[in-house]
């Protein structure tokens, strides 16, 4: 394995959402957004983080930026948050620009909100949350990059993240039912079909950039018999860049159409495409924020369901899949949901030669891309890829061909961590293996 040169020293990137903003801000209003924000938005929770934390540093071992950057102090989850909302706090809102600039980098760069390091805190203290509460300062001071405000913004108007039209996305859908059907004529995609067992959810990139993915779907839900549907409108994408941004407000729009979308449909449930942070956003914490309990009505990941169609064998496997293969733990649906086990289960019911990564399940590292960090943009990439080596040294000690990414932001994270330290694998969904493995009747 390759390994490139890391500098020393961080460097300075442009950025316009972050630059241009910086000229013009008033300190005076960043004072008070800092006190308001820490007064009424965060109560008890962050009281008890704040004064629990010794200092201790047992976190550091769990974030990939500090092991990457060989244990360097600065990158540890704990220094992470004392350059950050410990100082807002301290300095009751009085920062400077460049204390701002540097907090900015740290919170929506170096810190994914994974919740690997929350795992080493003897106290349990939730890391990703109190970056989450930096991230929101930033939001209410229009101090977001760019590429993510971009999106964001395109889930105000749109309502997914890829500024995908109502007529693009049907047509979308009907083009790749017609692809479909040359292959597997019972294939459908049906749409607003009122009562269905299930609404299958997606997010933006599907319509945009990888369509056959909703070709794989419409093969593998015939194929098992299942009645469900997908929505024409508005509400069929809850992959929320907001949550990541720190703009709860457009969060909770995304998650209220998308929700109200599943009960006008009538459907029993929903089954969340291969995504972690859309899953997240859906269960947790759009939900959360609307002040629900739990979501209307229950939703599975696609791990759950390809485990459920493998388990009950309503898919049978012809062949299994013949070239070494490993698997990423999404965090939001592995050490946040539990899915690693099955996960497992479906990979060595698909692979003839799978290889699990070490360390692997709820203690695998991130991919370097969720937690908004890849829609940061392109001018951001090496500031992830440094602070990545320790992934790309785990997938290559495992000698396969393939990574199965069973998330779309991990799969985007892997492709760039295998260009960049030239890993010479290539990575796929759980789907993409599913139909080509799977009898087809």
């Amino acid at each position: 394995m390759q390994v490139p040169d890391v500098p020393k020293e961080i460097p300075r990137i442009e950025d316009p959402g972050i630059d241009r903003r910086l000229e013009e801000i008033d300190l005076e209003e960043v004072e008070r957004v800092i006190v308001e924000t820490l007064d009424k938005e965060t109560a008890a929770r962050l009281k008890v983080y704040l004064e629990t934390c010794v200092h201790c540093g047992l976190c550091s071992e769990g974030c990939h930026y500090f092991l990457s950057h060989d244990k360097d102090p600065r990158y540890a989850p704990v220094s992470k948050v004392k350059q950050t909302l410990w100082e807002m706090a301290r300095r009751k809102g009085k920062v400077d620009k460049t204390f701002l600039r540097n907090a900015v980098r740290i919170a929506y760069l170096e810190c994914g909100a994974c919740r690997r390091c929350s795992m080493y805190c003897p106290f349990g203290i939730d890391i990703a949350y109190l970056t989450m509460v930096v991230r929101r300062i930033f939001h209410k001071l229009k101090l977001v990059p760019q590429y993510l405000q971009d999106t964001v913004n395109s889930h105000a108007v749109t309502m997914n993240q890829m500024w995908v039209q109502q007529d693009e996305w049907i047509d979308t859908l009907q083009w790749q039912e017609e692809e479909t059907r040359d292959e597997y004529p019972a294939a459908r995609i049906p749409l607003e079909k009122e009562g269905a067992e299930i609404m299958y959810s997606v997010i933006g990139p599907e319509p945009k950039i990888l369509a056959q993915l909703l070709g794989n779907i419409s093969l593998i839900m015939t194929a098992a018999g299942y009645d469900w549907t997908m929505p024409a409108t508005d509400g069929w994408d809850n992959s929320n860049m907001a949550m990541y941004s720190g703009d709860f407000e457009i969060m909770a729009r995304v998650e209220k159409l998308h929700w109200e979308t599943a009960q006008r449909l009538r459907v029993k449930r929903v089954v969340m495409g291969e995504c972690g942070h859309a899953f997240r956003g859906a269960v947790y914490d759009g939900p959360r924020w609307l002040g629900w309990t739990e979501p209307p009505i229950p939703m599975v990941h696609a791990i759950e369901f390809y485990y459920e169609l493998l388990k009950e064998g309503r898919i049978k496997i012809r062949e299994k899949y013949k070239k070494p293969i490993t698997v990423q733990d999404p965090c939001n649906t592995v050490r946040g949901r539990g899915l690693g086990d099955k996960l497992r289960y479906v990979m060595n019911a698909l692979c003839e030669d799978f290889r699990d990564v070490s360390p692997n399940q709820e203690h695998n590292y991130c991919c370097g891309a969720g937690g908004g960090l890849i829609n940061c943009g392109a001018n951001w990439k090496k500031i992830r890829m440094w602070g990545n080596r320790v992934k790309a040294e785990q997938l290559d000690a495992t000698g396969a061909e393939i990574v199965c990414t069973p998330c779309h932001n991990c799969h985007s994270g892997i492709e760039d961590i295998i260009g960049h330290y030239k890993l010479g694998m290539h990575v796929k969904f759980i789907s993409e293996i599913l139909v080509e493995v799977m009898e087809r009747p």
